[in-house]
């Protein structure tokens, strides 16, 4: 079909028209919040923030589930989009792009590569409040995933060639398109990302695992926003994907509000309550 077709002009006048009025209805919400001597001077007010949870690789957003199920039930409106796991700028945009239709104040959450994310996400994001890091890469600028920590001086991390595979494939955020996803081969599995699961749960997962990108685990962060944000890392102390010294290293790195807990790094999954218990912390800290 050409690209000039009527169809898909009209298609088109559909989507801007559709996407100019939502901006329309939205903006002076979001100017609401704002309104006033300063951006805290009405915080009692406010209603509660918007929690947007930001899932990292080999995973997907149903991994959220339990978390998003607790934070509904105590009136917490709950944001879990799909990251695209194509490229850090391309995904910290995409998910930036998310926060941009979000009135009121958000409370930005990121697990494993999702960290790399909300670091990059929240960078000229007005609205959010706090990041919390769960599991979670937190790099400074110039750092990929790959080179956030000092393998060597932080081990316990499987992560690698022996522990994963990939496979060929076209990626839009790639320079040419070329690249390769890395997937966690499904016999290691469980001992890298899903240790506190059964065997049987470790398979599945496995098998539905979202893979990320090499240019994806290989692009270098921006300037980080938790140099201007206040943040709360969760460490997870039995990882295998992200060692825990790391994670340790990081937070501090960060100035983050450090709580550590006997997880694998699967912690969303297996201990959703101390997830959510951290997140409202950081609400609490600013509202």
């Amino acid at each position: 079909m050409s690209q000039h077709s009527p169809r898909r002009s009209r298609l088109t006048g559909v989507v801007v028209a559709a996407a100019t009025a939502l901006a329309l209805t939205a903006v002076p919400a979001a100017q609401a919040e704002t309104t006033g001597a300063g951006h805290h001077s009405h915080r009692h007010h406010a209603p509660k923030p918007t929690i947007v949870l930001v899932h990292g690789a080999f995973a997907d957003a149903s991994g959220w589930s339990a978390e998003v199920i607790d934070l509904q039930a105590r009136g917490y409106d709950v944001i879990a989009p799909p990251v695209p796991l194509r490229g850090l700028t391309y995904d910290a945009d995409y998910v930036r792009s998310v926060l941009a239709t979000i009135p009121g104040p958000v409370i930005l959450v990121g697990h494993s590569y999702g960290g790399a994310v909300i670091t990059n996400a929240a960078r000229g994001a007005a609205n959010v409040e706090a990041l919390v890091y769960v599991g979670a890469f937190v790099p400074d600028v110039g750092q990929s995933i790959v080179t956030s920590y000092d393998p060597a001086r932080y081990p316990g991390s499987l992560l690698g060639p022996d522990s994963t595979m990939v496979r060929p494939t076209y990626n839009p955020a790639a320079p040419g398109g070329q690249d390769v996803d890395v997937y966690i081969k499904p016999t290691m599995f469980r001992q890298v990302f899903a240790g506190d699961q059964t065997r049987a749960i470790a398979q599945e997962m496995a098998a539905t695992q979202r893979p990320l990108s090499y240019f994806a685990q290989t692009e270098p962060s921006g300037e980080p926003a938790w140099k201007t944000l206040p943040s709360w890392d969760l460490v997870t102390l039995d990882d295998h994907a992200i060692s825990a010294g790391g994670q340790k290293f990081m937070a501090r790195r960060a100035g983050a509000h450090v709580t550590k807990i006997h997880s694998a790094h699967d912690v969303m999954v297996s201990h959703p309550d101390d997830v959510v218990a951290l997140i409202l912390k950081a609400a609490h800290a600013v509202a």
